[in-house]
């Protein structure tokens, strides 16, 4: 059972942005500081990928570890109330993002996902960026695992 009523968890859900989220502005400002220039979310590749660079034939999708699971990481977690609901909706995610992505590989693009967790724990690591759009790998993913948190990380560094 829901702890908000309708109307309060609709109001909530629409809150929800899909585009010029703070991980996205994070990325295109770091992006476009290294002189990079890009398209925002063009409605005629599948997906709508949140940075289009053509150059490079490259698309970016900034994407909420929330939303589209990222997988082994803290903040893939899974609402205790409706939890059906919850896993359907999200394997529905997960399938279009794998729908999106296979489209644009057959289509010639190569495709980038930035997980929101390394953007959190991780923008030290940011000119890694740079390198992953200058190679050819048609998939690729940032960060390759997702980053431990930097106070727990740095109290196991402590200990250890």
């Amino acid at each position: 059972m829901d702890i908000k009523n309708r109307d309060q968890r609709s109001h909530n859900m629409s809150a929800i942005r899909g585009k010029d989220t703070k991980p996205e502005m994070l990325v295109r400002r770091y992006l476009h500081s290294c002189g990079y220039r890009f398209r925002l979310h063009r409605k005629d590749l599948p997906g709508k990928p949140d940075l289009v660079m053509p150059k490079y034939q490259l698309v970016i999708f900034v994407h909420g570890c929330f939303w589209h699971r990222h997988e082994n990481c803290r903040y893939s977690t899974t609402p205790s109330n409706r939890s059906e609901f919850w896993q359907e909706k999200f394997a529905k995610n997960v399938e279009r993002d794998s729908r999106n992505r296979e489209a644009l590989l057959e289509s010639g693009w190569r495709v980038l996902i930035i997980w929101e967790c390394g953007l959190k724990h991780a923008k030290d690591e940011l000119p890694e960026l740079s390198r992953l759009i200058e190679n050819n790998t048609g998939f690729q993913v940032w960060p390759a695992t997702p980053p431990k948190p930097r106070a727990l990380s740095n109290v196991i560094q402590k200990r250890g």
